[in-house]
């Protein structure tokens, strides 16, 4: 298919490549080697250039997992064979196994994320993403309330702020630094914007700047706990702070096609684009099937439905990119998107 919608507004649209699926394409091996094809080529790289080839609307960046441990060689072939395809690159950082919470993991955090941070230093990225505020799926932690809470957003901005620092991203290619909260179940304690804003405006104040941003991703403002009402009231009060940061588009629960998303993505994307804020927009897939996800197929039956509809992953994240550039193009036409 080729791109026949013309994205009007200056907004940078891309997807977030996990439809091609953790396990067997993105998480690196034991020997931090990432999957390639037959030919040798990289899948990621492989899976985008298919992407990008359906796609009704031409994708001007990607958002690429990057996990501790991934060989320098292979990232660096990833990151070449994406911008091959006239993709600006985004880092979404991982760490795994270490509880950004807790002082006693305070070094292992650090030495998890400086790492990456320098990668993306390495490699001229200018927006970093993550979720490193919180381990995943703990099997012991508890949600922290009161003082408990207070002393979790203290040790985080001062685990964050070491990693600016050792990482070297005062004046560095890395403009903002954008924070992801995840949905309960995945996470304990910070499982919602305003939980997760507490930290960004503590660390923002520590540091003197309006650095941390907010990663709003419409699938875990649903499942939240808060309406689209409260999380619009604070998109708007994010935004009026400057701390408004990437917007994903993908739907709660199924994390499948937008079809299943129940007005969660168009309400909040509305809201955002009116703030004049909005800036990054990614299109959001998982495949259903994917083996890391069977914790979140655990905890949530509505995870694992299939919602492709007879299409192939790629052509659900086409669609996608195609829905989300017409709501974009319209909500300028309408005068809510403030350029």
């Amino acid at each position: 298919m080729a791109s026949h919608i013309q994205l009007k507004p200056r907004i940078e649209l891309g997807i977030v490549p996990t439809h091609l699926r953790f396990v067997g394409c993105l998480v690196p091996d034991e020997n931090g080697r990432f999957p390639r094809n037959e030919s040798g080529e990289l899948l990621l790289v492989a899976g985008m250039r298919e992407t990008c080839a359906i796609s009704p609307v031409k994708l001007t960046c990607v958002q690429i997992p990057i996990f501790p441990g991934g060989n320098a060689d292979d990232v660096a072939e990833m990151i070449a064979g994406l911008r091959a395809l006239d993709l600006e690159i985004y880092f979404i950082i991982m760490v795994g196994g270490v509880n950004p919470m807790n002082p006693a993991d305070e070094d292992a955090v650090v030495a998890q994320l400086v790492p990456s941070f320098k990668a993306a230093v390495t490699h001229g990225v200018r927006h970093v993403s993550s979720t490193s505020i919180e381990e995943w799926m703990s099997a012991t932690e508890s949600r922290r309330e009161g003082a408990d809470f207070e002393a979790a957003i203290a040790q985080n901005v001062k685990v964050h702020l070491r990693v600016y620092q050792e990482a070297g991203l005062e004046g560095s290619c890395v403009e903002n630094w954008h924070m992801e909260f995840l949905r309960p179940g995945e996470f304990k304690t910070f499982t919602s914007l305003d939980r997760v804003w507490a930290f960004a405006r503590a660390a923002n104040e520590a540091l003197g700047k309006t650095y941390f941003k907010l990663l709003v991703d419409a699938s875990h403002c649903g499942n939240s706990g808060l309406s689209i009402a409260e999380n619009q009231e604070l998109i708007q009060r994010i935004a009026a702070r400057g701390e408004l940061g990437i917007f994903h588009a993908s739907p709660k629960t199924t994390r499948g096609c937008l079809s299943t998303d129940d007005g969660w993505v168009g309400a909040l994307l509305a809201t955002a684009a009116s703030t004049g804020e909005l800036r990054h927009v990614f299109v959001e897939a998982f495949d259903h099937t994917d083996a890391a996800l069977q914790p979140l197929r655990d905890i949530e039956p509505g995870f694992g439905i299939d919602t492709r509809d007879g299409r192939t992953y790629n052509q659900l994240i086409a669609d996608g990119l195609g829905d989300v550039a017409r709501r974009l193009n319209n909500l300028q036409a309408r005068g809510i998107l403030k350029a």
